[in-house]
């Protein structure tokens, strides 16, 4: 199917955190308000369009936030409330939409292709927006387009509490004017790089001959990069996409950490919790991330497939082997660090409870499962992460 015959609807709750928080507690709304921690350490994980105004971002150190908005009220994480409120978004879009992903806890694209035979794609998708709002008072924002990328960047130039629709066929005309920074894929270090090359807009980026981005950016990052900037994005919504669904954990330092040992202990503990999640549940992992931020808030990434598994050892000597090969180019201190498993599968049951005589491996790790939900997840731990 052609791209501009497509009909995919970004959704985006508003400042969901905050949101969320400002129903709880109505004393909150209209002032300048930060979902995080009090702790000098603690970064904040939204905020209100209130603090904005005063420079506050997310992920921002909460320190530094009220040091530009000293009057800045930081609530802590209702975590429960949060699945909660999405679960009540989630229910009314599934009761709706034809086709639908949700790709976080407050975002979802759905893929309305075809209902404008029968419905005008943009006064469904408002009339559904409203009904949102009604029901659980959450400000949501959407973009409607052909594509997913493009229908993700009109979200968030329709932002606050707005809609937009971009006309098929009018992608790469309503891109260009933006930043190079509004591409979806187009983190900080591309940006930095595209930034010292004189590239400031995505016009420019269209103007790029392909092949002088894939030798700056290595060939598969740069073709793809090229294709956003033209409003090229042929990927489907995925309702049951399993590649989608990811597990992870994060730890962040109370003081900057340089000595690699405690920084591999600390993978290998983060690891060992996320595979006991994933025999839990009944899945295996194909892709292992490791994520690094360094004291000055730059964030690194690297990722790697493997053979699909839910046992510690192959995940663990993967995700200390991406670490390494970070070290020797970042060897600088780290303040948070971060383990993601993704493109999950679902593995059946027996699988991992059939102890057969020459299963010794399945066998041991199910014994100690077996203890682990008993006791709790820490009880036992591998020499290697003490």
């Amino acid at each position: 199917m052609e791209a501009q015959n497509r009909h995919i609807l970004h959704l985006d709750l508003d400042s969901f955190f905050v949101s969320v928080a400002c129903l709880l507690n109505p004393l909150l709304k209209g002032k300048p308000v930060a979902v995080g921690e009090e702790s000098n350490r603690s970064v904040i994980s939204s905020c209100s369009y209130e603090a904005r105004r005063y420079g506050v971002r997310s992920a921002m150190p909460v320190y530094l936030a009220k040091r530009l908005c000293p009057q800045l009220i930081v609530v802590s994480h209702g975590r429960g409330q949060y699945g909660k409120f999405s679960g009540m978004v989630a229910q009314i879009i599934a009761h709706e939409a034809p086709v639908f992903e949700q790709a976080s806890i407050d975002e979802f694209y759905l893929d309305l292709t075809g209902l404008d035979r029968f419905f005008g794609c943009y006064q469904w998708a408002g009339q559904l927006r409203q009904r949102i709002i009604k029901e659980t008072g959450l400000p949501i924002s959407f973009g409607l387009a052909a594509n997913k990328m493009v229908a993700k960047v009109a979200t968030g130039e329709a932002k606050p509490n707005g809609q937009l629709y971009v006309q098929p066929g009018t992608e790469k005309q309503f891109l260009a004017p933006l930043t190079i920074d509004k591409i979806p894929m187009a983190g900080d270090v591309t940006c930095r790089k595209l930034r010292s090359m004189g590239m400031e807009t995505v016009k420019q980026l269209q103007n790029c001959p392909i092949e002088h981005l894939q030798r700056w950016l290595g060939s598969k990052h740069g073709e793809l990069l090229w294709q956003r900037a033209q409003g090229i994005d042929h990927s489907p919504v995925r309702p049951d996409e399993e590649d989608a669904k990811s597990v992870s954990k994060e730890h962040t330092f109370e003081t900057d950490v340089q000595d690699n040992t405690l920084l591999q202990k600390t993978i290998v503990r983060m690891t060992e919790k996320l595979a006991y999640n994933l025999r839990r549940n009944n899945l295996k992992c194909g892709c292992v991330a490791i994520k690094l931020r360094l004291p000055d808030f730059e964030t690194l990434t690297r990722q790697t497939t493997i053979a699909a598994t839910c046992f510690d050892k192959p995940l663990t000597q993967t995700a200390l082997q991406i670490f390494d090969q970070l070290r020797q180019t970042y060897p600088q201190p780290v303040r948070l660090i971060g383990v993601r498993l993704s493109s999950l599968t679902q593995t059946a049951a027996q699988q991992l409870n059939l102890f057969e005589p020459t299963n010794k491996l399945t066998q041991l790790y199910a014994a100690v499962d077996r203890v682990k939900t008993k006791y709790g997840a820490d009880k036992i731990i591998k020499a290697q992460g003490l």
